[in-house]
């Protein structure tokens, strides 16, 4: 089947934080002296000019539908420094001025009245790490802010003109209880976000929990806070489209959308990834920036590649397919399989059928989404996707 290049985002991966949190996976660093934010900004746009000049004709004159900045703590750069990006990335690509346009932020490091200056700068959706509103907990995570920190961060961002804000918050803490767990949505939803990711703490390798694992919720006791949590979101009007994030009606993340349903996004910064699908010669490329800011910085000085390139296989595109695809709720139109990876509906077909028969996947051959029983197991269905082991 044709491969169909689909809609093109761009990640923008800023690496620094005040503070490297003890269950933190990400590629991020602690902030020591002044950050380099000019160089930075520089190494940025020259970052997405040899993406433009590898890609060329696959992303030139495709326009983008998504700005997400992550990090690390992107509100740590000034309005003026994330307005300087954004000015450059239009300089390239197409962007649309209803384009959707995230940044993160820590409701720790944002000064009163700078989110009027993000907002003039062309960020229209914040994303805000909460995590939670219980300032025990927020010690035992690490965290920089208190709950009284959190609710005038996003109190401010409203008075500024925000319309659209995320609040990441997470259960499962460390000797967290489900009233605790409750009251934690529930003076989120005071808030009155139009979007709330609620996700599990788990314990990641390389990190400080995983070294020394705090004492957290069993199986049963995380299982009962999410579905208590789910239905308090529920009830206030919040529908859950993906596994771990809940909209108002037409609030949904453009940008992370996007990668659920198998879209491209190019990534720039020190340790960002890629998605690239190159319809002209039935190629997706995933890209991977280096990770130490340093070494990106220096790479940018003696004008290097910024990192890796790799062409996804076509025995592994099913696997990655589903992986993002079958996060999503209502899952995907079973077409997007072929026009997102340019393979044939027969190479699911196998695996598929077995899902099906286990009751993982709905019965319906217009669409590729997991049952209810289907999401509780999302590992082992997105597993069954995986390529045979070859002897």
């Amino acid at each position: 089947m044709p491969l169909i290049a689909p809609p093109l985002s761009l990640y923008v991966h800023i690496p620094w934080c005040v503070r490297k949190c003890p269950y933190c996976d990400f590629n991020s660093h602690a902030q020591s002296g002044a950050l380099p934010v000019d160089e930075y900004v520089r190494a940025l746009l020259a970052d997405l000019d040899r993406d433009l000049a590898a890609f060329g004709p696959a992303v030139t004159g495709r326009p983008l539908h998504s700005v997400f900045f992550g990090g690390g703590t992107p509100s740590l750069f000034s309005p003026e420094a994330i307005a300087h990006v954004l000015d450059g990335v239009a300089a390239r690509l197409e962007l649309p001025r209803d384009a959707e346009v995230t940044l993160e932020t820590n409701p720790g490091t944002v000064e009163h009245g700078r989110f009027d200056g993000y907002l003039a700068a062309g960020v229209n959706r914040l994303s805000l790490g909460v995590q939670s509103f219980d300032d025990d907990k927020l010690r035992r995570l690490g965290r920089i802010h208190s709950a009284g920190d959190a609710e005038r961060a996003v109190k401010r961002a409203q008075d500024a003109g925000y319309a659209n804000i995320n609040l990441d918050l997470m259960y499962a803490l460390p000797e967290q209880t489900l009233d605790g767990a409750l009251d934690d949505v529930e003076r989120a939803l005071a808030l009155r976000p139009t979007h709330i990711s609620h996700y599990q703490l788990t314990l990641e390798p390389n990190t400080l929990f995983a070294a020394k694992p705090p004492p957290l919720p069993d199986e049963d006791g995380a299982w009962d806070m999410q579905e208590a949590c789910q239905v308090a979101l529920a009830d206030a009007g919040y529908v859950q489209y993906e596994v771990s994030a809940y909209a108002r009606e037409g609030r949904c993340a453009a940008h992370n959308l996007n990668y659920w349903r198998f879209g491209d996004y190019l990534g720039i910064g020190a340790g960002a990834h890629g998605k690239v699908s190159d319809a002209a010669h039935a190629r997706v490329v995933r890209t991977a920036k280096l990770k130490l800011p340093r070494s990106y910085l220096d790479r940018a000085a003696r004008r290097e590649a910024f990192g890796t390139q790799a062409d996804v296989a076509a025995i592994d595109l099913p696997f990655e397919f589903m992986m993002n695809a079958l996060r999503l709720e209502e899952g995907v139109d079973a077409a997007l399989f072929g026009e997102r990876t340019g393979l044939a509906p027969a190479s699911i077909a196998v695996p598929l059928a077995q899902a099906r028969r286990r009751g993982w996947m709905v019965e319906d051959p217009a669409r590729l989404a997991a049952t209810a029983l289907g999401r509780r197991y999302l590992n082992d269905v997105i597993g069954a996707f995986l390529p045979e082991p070859t002897a």
